[in-house]
């Protein structure tokens, strides 16, 4: 089965603003929130109206916002995204960079890779599963569609209070 990508950017699939609902319980009111894979801006809206502040900008808005090479030009406390599929990797590694609290939408499979793993392994990661799958937005959406993979907020530096364990196996030969 293949999945429902966009016509124009096969990453694009939109965060609807539940999705945030089980973050609040960490992040303080007082805290400048990035959102720097924006989008319609969903989450960024959603932020605001619950009163934190929030700075929105995008990967497409190169050069002024580009998340990987730059930052919003003011100060900020805290990253919250949905980063783009295909850029989940480039993004984790920024986010342990700039050595801040961050909580990244991410597929369950993100845990698949020994490079992700030995990453979440040296910098600590908590996790934030959902009891059920996120329906993302994406543009050729069908009505009352249903997500085609699981995802959780991989988080670092919120004080979510729980690790995971990353292991290697190693073989008997």
């Amino acid at each position: 089965m293949k999945p429902p990508l966009a016509k124009g950017r096969p990453d694009d699939f939109q965060t609807p603003p539940i999705a945030l609902k089980p973050l609040y319980p960490y992040l303080p009111q007082n805290w400048t929130i990035w959102e720097p894979a924006a989008g319609k801006r969903n989450l960024v809206n959603e932020l605001a109206h619950r009163k934190y502040n929030v700075i929105g900008t995008d990967v497409i808005d190169k050069p002024a916002h580009d998340f990987l090479d730059g930052e919003p030009g003011i100060k900020w406390d805290c990253i919250i995204t949905n980063p783009p599929f295909s850029l989940k990797q480039p993004f984790l590694e920024r986010c342990y960079r700039l050595g801040k609290p961050f909580a990244l939408l991410l597929p369950l499979t993100t845990f698949e890779t020994a490079k992700r793993q030995k990453l979440f392994k040296e910098n600590g990661l908590e996790v934030i599963l959902f009891d059920k799958r996120v329906n993302f937005e994406t543009p050729n959406n069908v009505a009352n569609s249903s997500s085609w993979f699981a995802t959780a907020w991989f988080t670092h530096g919120l004080g979510v209070g729980q690790q995971l364990s990353f292991e290697q196996l190693q073989s008997d030969n």
